[in-house]
């Protein structure tokens, strides 16, 4: 059984590292690292959601021939898991056996905030500090952040414009749902899940902000754990 694992906006693959010393060794932990950060600095920045996809769908497509799979996303991460499910269903590809969608609302629920990717330098990163997971000495360090601007505003872009895709076929996976209780992209009606999946839909609630998967590594891997092991 593979898992991959898709970051949150601005972040990297490094961010799961810890997972791999509480799965079970059966588990084959693959982070994913997108364009723009970490091993891939270099490679520039998604302009869609469809890139951003393709580009991942590129990455795993070769690995799931022979191998059962499950994805995890934490917001962002989670937005792009959604969207490759129907690549892979789309393509006559492996399906995933399992999909964990971690700090994300519904796909249709529509964000009554403001869109921030085109906000000046400085407002951007203020905005982004009051959603708890940025530190302090980011914004204080201009070489660190004309470096990562890009990449957060890419990602933010690609929350922000991304528009749901109706389509009559629903996730035949099981599906988990994984939700910081102080967070405001938390979904607020869970049963809104259920016009997008026919399978079972859990929700496991935290204590925490958007970033809450950063303090609950041993409680988020025992869920993994317990949902793929059988």
């Amino acid at each position: 059984m593979i898992l991959f694992c898709l970051p949150y906006a601005g972040g990297s693959e490094v961010i799961f590292y810890k997972w791999k010393d509480f799965l079970e060794p059966i588990i084959d932990f693959q982070p994913i690292e997108l364009k723009g950060r970490g091993r891939r600095i270099g490679e520039g920045v998604y302009e869609n959601i469809e890139e951003a996809v393709e580009d991942v769908f590129n990455k795993i497509k070769d690995k799931i021939d022979d191998n059962e799979y499950a994805i995890f996303g934490h917001s962002l991460g989670s937005l792009l898991a959604f969207e490759l499910y129907y690549k892979m269903s789309d393509k006559g590809l492996r399906t995933p056996k399992h999909i964990f969608l971690s700090g994300c609302k519904d796909p249709s629920c529509e964000s009554k905030e403001e869109k921030v990717h085109d906000l000046p330098d400085e407002i951007f990163m203020d905005k982004l500090m009051k959603l708890g997971g940025t530190p302090e000495e980011l914004k204080k360090n201009r070489g660190v952040l004309a470096m990562f601007l890009p990449v957060l505003k890419s990602d933010f872009k690609i929350c922000e414009t991304y528009m749901l895709t109706v389509r009559e076929e629903k996730i035949k996976c099981d599906i988990s749902l994984l939700n910081g209780e102080e967070d405001p992209n938390a979904p607020k009606n869970v049963n809104a899940w259920k016009k997008y999946g026919c399978g079972s839909i859990k929700e496991y609630n935290f204590q925490g902000n958007h970033f809450f998967i950063n303090n609950n590594i041993e409680r988020i891997t025992e869920i993994i754990n317990n949902t793929l092991v059988e």
